[in-house]
């Protein structure tokens, strides 16, 4: 009897992360005293056949007990590549310190990994002559298949008036979960490291805030590095790359006070750009104050200056 043992990075890439920071760091959760939610939805690689699709969605809500501050949500991903299919919920908690003229957060994420196989879909008669394989591999399943293990997250996150920065690390527990009798993936922890800053422009209308996120599971690594230009408070426009990776557009917009719309597009820097027609991404969130109602339900964040 054979066992095959997978090992890949799992988390999937997300443009505007500077946007969304619980899809990977549960200590962000009630940043800016918000009550927010916010939904992604990438679809990568257009033009070739089963390439990734991501949706994310997270809620959460800060909160207060007594003197102190907290935060509290929860964040579901779906994603799609190949004949592979995973899902990821997460419950998460911050407990939130006054710290110079920032917050410092602790946090941790609780829940399930769900790991998907479309073993009906395997075409078996390309194997048909191979001498490595066999078209009747028991190892390979003939029908769809699905394994569940429990995950954990933790990170740390400081935001202030002109920047924020945070560390973390998901799949702490290394979660394994079994498709079928002779398979199963185990997820290696990943490593995040990101942050930005908010350049303020003589001319007030203006600002820049670069920003950059390394994520590493310690076998490989991505490094994205942005640029994105403020206009008003309220438009923002940028660029974006990814070491050997690719090169995008960014694209965000306060349609109203507290509702958000962002789209990223983006294209391959090596041979997929033959065969793929670029990347999309499409980001839409609703945020308010609810720890210090006023009269409107504008709010300030690093990020949106």
């Amino acid at each position: 009897m054979a066992v095959a043992v997978l090992r890949a990075q799992f988390d999937p890439q997300i443009g505007q992360y500077m946007y969304m920071p619980t899809a990977f760091n549960p200590a962000a959760a009630g940043e800016d005293d918000l009550m927010k939610v916010s939904g992604m939805h990438r679809m990568q690689f257009t033009g070739i056949r089963n390439a990734p699709m991501t949706t994310y969605f997270s809620f959460y809500s800060a909160f207060a007990i007594g003197k102190t501050r907290h935060g509290a949500g929860i964040r579901f991903m779906n994603d799609r590549y190949g004949l592979f299919s995973n899902q990821t919920l997460h419950a998460q908690y911050a407990y939130r310190q006054r710290l110079g003229k920032g917050c410092l957060s602790g946090g941790v994420e609780l829940g399930f990994v769900s790991v998907g196989f479309r073993g009906d879909s395997v075409n078996l008669s390309r194997l048909s002559g191979s001498t490595y394989h066999k078209a009747d591999d028991q190892a390979i399943p003939t029908g769809a298949e699905t394994g569940m293990a429990f995950d954990m997250g933790i990170g740390v996150y400081y935001t202030a008036p002109l920047w924020w920065a945070g560390i973390s690390y998901s799949h702490l527990t290394q979660p394994s979960a079994q498709l079928g009798d002779y398979a199963s993936v185990k997820l290696r922890g990943t490593f995040y490291a990101a942050g930005g800053y908010t350049f303020r422009l003589k001319n007030r209308k203006l600002a820049i805030t670069p920003s950059a996120m390394l994520m590493t599971d310690f076998t490989g690594w991505d490094l994205n590095l942005d640029l994105m230009f403020a206009i008003k408070e309220r438009y923002r426009v940028g660029a974006a790359y990814r070491i050997a990776s690719n090169v995008a557009l960014l694209f965000n917009v306060d349609i109203i006070s507290g509702l958000t719309l962002g789209y990223t597009y983006e294209l391959p820097t090596s041979k997929l750009l033959l065969e793929s027609f670029g990347s999309h991404e499409v980001y839409l969130a609703y945020g308010f104050n609810i720890l210090k109602p006023k009269r409107t339900n504008k709010y300030k964040s690093v990020r949106y200056l």
